[in-house]
C-alpha cells in the first residue's frame, strides 16, 4: 500500500484548489462550467488524455450542484 506524501499533496493542492472545489454559490458553479467547457474543447472524447479524469471530476461536481440547487424543468 502506498502512503501519501502530505507535503507534496499540499503543494499540488495549493495549485489545484482554484479550479477544483465544491461549488457553494452560483458564481462558483458557473466557474466550474467554464472550466469544464474548456476541458471539453481540449480533451474531447479522448479518454486517454491526461486531463480526462479532471474533466470527469468537474462534471460530477457540477452534476451534484445541479441536483441540489437547480429545479427540474
Amino acid at each position: 500500500m502506498q502512503t501519501i506524501d502530505i507535503e507534496k499533496t499540499q503543494q499540488a493542492w495549493t495549485n489545484l484548489n482554484q479550479i477544483l472545489f465544491m461549488p457553494r454559490t452560483e458564481s462558483e458553479y458557473e466557474q466550474l462550467i467554464i472550466m469544464l467547457d474548456s476541458l471539453i474543447d481540449e480533451v474531447g472524447e479522448n479518454e486517454n488524455h491526461p486531463l480526462a479524469s479532471l474533466m470527469e471530476i468537474l462534471g460530477i461536481l457540477i452534476e451534484n450542484y445541479e441536483q441540489e440547487n437547480v429545479p427540474e424543468l
